[in-house]
C-alpha cells in the first residue's frame, strides 16, 4: 500500500492551508505490494482479533500507547480496554505483526460453508463477450487477444465465450465440437431477452475449465465470423427518423451476462470478469446510444461541443445509490434507453461482476456513456483506434498476469483535527458510512485520491503531543492458486482447486506539522499535487466543460504564485502599487515548487484539456480521463510531461532529463534522444547523428535495457517507435516538444510558448494581488 501526500508536513490550520495556495491530500495505491519506500507489509493471521477503538473504530497500531490492561487510540486518544486474549497475544510482541510494523497485512478467518461450495466460489471466472457486428480485422485481433488471455489464466480458471450482435450467442466448448446457442435480441428500446440465459444453457455448461478445454476454446474462436450486412439490416430495420441502424445489441447482452453470472443464481462465484470487445457504438435494442450528437451541429446551434460531448447521455447513470445486494428504486421517469444505461452499470455492481471494455474503433462510440459500466465495476476502459498497431493482445496478457484483489472495502480514518473531504477514483461510495468505498476489482496499480479539510478553526496543536495521524484499512479477497503439496507418504500431489482468502491490510502514518509557510512549501510533492489537480479538472470538465477546467487550473497556479511571492516578500510596494519586476512565477527560491508551472502548462496542452476544434476526439478524451484518474503520481507525471533523456551512444547516457523543447535538442548536441510519454516510447536519432551509430539500438545495449525495464513496470503496453531524423516522419516526436507551442493551441508563436505562458501568469498574478 503506497501512500503519498501533497505535503509531508501538514498545514497548521485553515489559515495556513489557504494562505499557502497548495492542495492538501493524499494518493493511495492500496494493493501495491510495497509502500512508497519499497517496504513490504508485515504479514500474519488473526485479522479478526485486532483490537479496535470503541470511539472511532480505528485499529490498534504501533503508534498507540499500550499499557498492561488497556491502550490509547493514536487517532482520537480514547482509552480502550484489552480482552484477555489480546493481553496474552501482546505479551509476545515479536509474534504480532501489528506490534512490529505500522503496515500490516493479516488473514481473516474463512466464511462458513461446505468445502465444495468454497472451492466452486474460489474459481476465477472470465467471460469474453465479442462484438460480431464488426470486421474480419477486428475479430482477428480479438482472437489473438483471447489466445493470449488463455495463456495467462491460471489452471482451475473457468472461461466462457459469448457473442453479441442482433442476437446473443453462448458457446458450449466442453463437448467434442463447439456448439453455440443463440437468443435473438428484441430491436425495440424497451425489449429484454425472451428467455433467461440459464434456461438457454446452464451456467456450468457455459463455463469451461481452461486447463482441459483450452484447445476447444481456441477452436471455438476460429468459428467466429462477422454478421453479414444482410443479417443486420433485416434485424435492425429502420431507426430513428428513417435512418438505418445497425445490429450491435451491447446493452441487452451486458445486462443479461451480468445477471447470468451474478447473485440471481446464488452468488456462485466470488468474482467474475467480463471482457467486452466492442467495434462501434451500441445501436440495437435496449441501451442503444444516439451518436448523432457528435458532428457539426454544435457549430450551427452555438453549443459548446467540449461541454456537450463529455457527459453521459443520461445524467442518472451514476450509481451512488447502489450497495452490493440492493439497488434502490428509481422514482424518476426516464427515457427507456436512459434507464437501460443506468441498469447496465447497476446490474454489474449488484452482481459483483467486473467489466473491462476494449473498444477497437475510430468512429464515435460515446464512451462517455459506456465508461460507467467499467469504472464503477472496478474494470478498465481501453481504446484502440486501429487494428493494425493495436497492443490489445499484450494488454490482455499483462492485465491477467498480475495479481488483483476483489470484493474490496477501502476506509480512511484520521485524527480528530481534520477529516477527508472529497474522494476520487474508480469506486462507489458506501451509501451508509462516510469515507468508505467499495471496489469490485483492484490491481496493484489502481490509485485513489483524497483531499483533506479541517474539522474546526483550531487546527493542529503546536505541541508535539498531538501528531496528525492517518489510518487506511483495506479489506479484500484474493484467489490462492493451486499449489503442489506433499502427502503423508512424501509423494508430491497437485491441488487442482483454488481457495478463497480474505485479508485485511492496514497502514497507519503520522505526519509532521509545518510551523510556517516555508516549511510547508519545502515539504511539497509536486507529483501528488498534479494527481489531485487532474481529478479536480476532470470533474470540472464533466460538469462545466473543458473551458472551465482550463480556467480552474490557471486560476489555481495564479493564486499559488501570488501566495508564494507574498510569503517570500518578493513584491515591493511603492505608494500601494506593486513593482512588477520583482514577481517570481518560476518559484526560483523553492525547488519543490519549481516543477509546477511546467506541469500546469503541459496539462493545458494535453488532449485532456485541449479544445474540440483542435481535433481532440471526445472518445479519446474520455479514455484519457479514465486512464489518468487511476495512475499513481509518478506515472501520471510521465503521461502529462514526458521524460526526455539523451544518449551519446546506445550504451552511454548523456543527460538524464531535458525540457521538452527544440532548443534543448539543439543545445545538448546529443545524437540520440529517448522520450517516455507513458503510453508511447520514442527513440529519436538526430539528423546530425553519426551514421555509424547502430539504428535501431542493439538489443543488448543500455538504452534497450532501460526500455525493457520500463515496459515491464507499466500497467499498459506502451507503443515503441524508432525514428531517424531527416529520413522518417518525425512529427509524432516533435508534437511532444510542447514548450514552444502556444498554450491555447494556435501553433508556434513569435514568443516561445512556455515563456509567454509564464508572462501571462505574471500579469494575472499582478491583477490578482491588486
Amino acid at each position: 500500500m503506497a501512500v503519498r501526500a501533497t505535503v509531508s508536513r501538514f498545514p497548521m490550520d485553515t489559515d495556513a492551508r489557504e494562505g499557502s495556495g497548495l492542495l492538501w491530500g493524499v494518493t493511495v495505491t492500496p494493493f501495491a505490494a510495497a509502500n512508497e519506500n519499497g517496504q513490504s507489509p508485515a504479514y500474519g493471521s488473526g485479522g479478526d482479533l485486532l483490537p479496535r477503538c470503541e470511539n472511532c473504530y480505528a485499529y490498534f497500531n504501533t503508534y498507540c500507547e499500550l499499557e498492561q490492561w488497556s491502550w490509547s487510540c493514536s487517532l482520537c486518544g480514547n482509552l480502550n480496554g484489552l480482552s484477555s486474549t489480546a493481553i496474552e497475544r501482546y505479551s509476545r510482541p515479536q509474534s504480532c505483526p501489528e506490534m512490529m510494523s505500522s503496515f500490516v497485512d493479516l488473514e481473516l478467518p474463512p466464511q462458513e460453508g461446505s468445502p465444495e461450495d468454497a472451492a466452486m466460489q474460489a474459481c476465477p471466472v472470465y467471460v469474453a463477450a465479442v462484438d460480431l457486428s464488426s470486421s474480419e480485422e477486428f475479430l482477428e485481433l480479438t482472437k489473438s487477444a483471447l489466445l493470449a488471455a488463455l495463456e495467462a489464466l491460471a489452471p482451475g480458471s473457468l472461461f466462457g465465450l459469448a457473442t453479441f450482435s442482433h442476437k446473443l450467442g453462448l458457446y458450449d466448448v466442453q463437448g467434442p465440437i463447439p456448439v453455440v446457442k443463440n437468443v435473438f435480441i428484441p430491436s425495440d428500446a424497451e425489449g429484454t431477452l425472451p428467455i433467461e440465459l440459464e434456461d438457454v444453457m446452464p451456467l456450468l455448461q457455459f463455463l469451461a475449465p481452461v486447463e482441459t478445454c483450452k484447445d476447444r476454446i481456441a477452436s471455438a474462436l476460429e468459428t467466429l465470423r462477422p454478421t453479414t450486412s444482410w443479417e443486420r439490416t433485416t434485424a435492425a430495420g429502420q431507426g430513428l427518423d428513417g435512418v438505418l441502424i445497425g445490429g450491435r445489441g451491447f446493452g441487452v447482452a451486458m445486462e443479461a451476462l451480468c445477471s447470468y453470472l451474478g447473485s440471481e443464481y446464488g452468488n456462485t462465484f466470488a468474482l467474475a470478469r467480463i471482457f467486452a470487445f466492442l467495434s462501434g457504438p451500441p445501436d440495437f435494442g435496449a441501451g442503444q446510444l444516439d451518436t448523432r450528437r457528435y458532428g457539426e451541429q454544435y457549430a450551427s446551434k452555438g453549443e459548446d461541443a467540449d461541454r456537450a460531448l463529455l457527459p453521459e447521455q443520461t445524467p442518472f447513470i451514476k450509481i451512488w445509490y447502489l450497495t452490493y445486494d440492493v439497488m434502490t428504486s428509481i422514482s424518476l421517469y426516464l427515457e427507456v434507453e436512459e434507464l437501460t444505461c443506468v441498469l447496465q452499470a447497476a446490474v454489474a455492481v449488484q452482481a459483483g461482476v467486473c467489466v473491462d471494455i476494449f473498444a477497437v474503433t475510430n468512429e464515435y462510440t460515446d464512451l462517455a456513456s459506456l465508461k460507467f459500466l467499467s469504472i464503477e465495476s472496478g474494470g478498465s476502459l481501453f481504446l484502440y483506434t486501429s487494428t493494425e498497431d493495436s497492443t490489445l493482445p499484450q494488454d490482455m496478457y499483462r492485465m491477467l498476469s498480475r495479481p488483483y484483489a476483489f470484493g474490496c472495502v477501502l476506509r480512511l480514518r484520521t485524527s480528530t483535527e481534520y477529516k477527508p473531504g472529497n474522494s476520487y477514483g474508480h469506486f462507489f461510495p458506501d451509501p451508509q458510512y462516510e469515507n468508505v468505498q467499495h471496489i469490485i476489482c483492484c490491481d496493484s496499480y489502481a490509485t485513489y485520491a483524497y483531499d483533506f479539510v479541517f474539522e474546526n478553526n483550531i487546527g493542529f496543536s503546536r505541541t508535539k503531543s498531538d501528531v496528525p495521524t492517518l489510518q487506511i484499512a483495506f479489506q479484500y479477497s484474493v484467489v490462492v492458486p493451486p499449489q503442489e503439496l506433499s502427502n503423508s507418504e512424501g509423494i508430491s500431489t497437485n491441488r487442482t482447486k483454488h481457495s478463497l482468502q480474505r485479508r485485511l491490510r492496514i497502514r497507519t502514518l503520522q505526519f509532521g506539522v509545518a510551523q510556517n509557510i516555508h516549511e510547508l512549501y519545502d515539504s511539497c510533492d509536486p507529483e501528488v499535487v498534479l494527481s489531485l489537480l487532474v481529478h479536480k479538472v476532470i470533474l470540472a470538465s464533466l460538469e462545466e466543460g473543458v473551458r472551465e477546467g482550463r480556467i480552474l487550473l490557471q486560476e489555481w497556479l495564479v493564486i499559488l504564485a501570488a501566495q508564494y511571492n507574498d510569503a517570500y516578500k518578493l513584491i515591493q510596494y511603492n505608494n500601494g502599487s506593486s513593482i512588477r519586476s520583482q514577481i517570481d512565477v518560476a518559484f526560483s527560491q523553492c525547488p519543490q515548487l519549481q516543477p509546477l508551472p511546467r506541469l500546469i502548462f503541459a496539462l493545458l496542452r494535453s488532449p485532456l484539456l485541449r479544445f474540440h476544434e483542435e481535433g481532440v476526439h471526445p472518445d479519446y478524451r474520455i479514455y484519457l480521463q479514465c486512464l489518468f484518474s487511476v495512475l499513481e503520481p509518478s506515472s501520471l507525471h510521465r503521461a502529462v510531461y514526458p521524460v526526455l533523456t539523451s544518449y551519446a551512444t546506445p550504451d552511454k547516457q548523456a543527460y538524464p532529463r531535458h525540457s521538452l523543447s527544440r532548443a534543448a535538442l539543439i543545445t545538448s548536441g546529443s545524437p540520440i534522444f529517448f522520450l517516455d510519454a507513458f503510453t508511447i516510447l520514442i527513440v529519436f536519432y538526430s539528423s546530425t547523428a553519426d551514421p555509424t551509430l547502430p539504428f535501431p539500438p542493439p538489443h543488448d545495449c543500455l538504452l534497450r535495457t532501460t526500455i525493457n525495464k520500463l515496459k515491464q513496470e507499466r500497467c499498459i503496453t506502451p507503443k515503441l517507435l524508432f525514428i531517424r531524423g531527416g529520413q522518417d516522419d518525425a512529427s509524432i516526436f516533435e508534437n511532444f516538444l510542447i514548450e514552444e507551442q502556444d498554450v491555447d493551441g494556435s501553433g508556434l508563436t513569435s514568443v516561445m510558448g512556455f515563456v509567454s505562458f509564464l508572462e501571462d501568469i505574471t500579469q494575472k498574478v499582478l491583477e490578482f494581488m491588486k
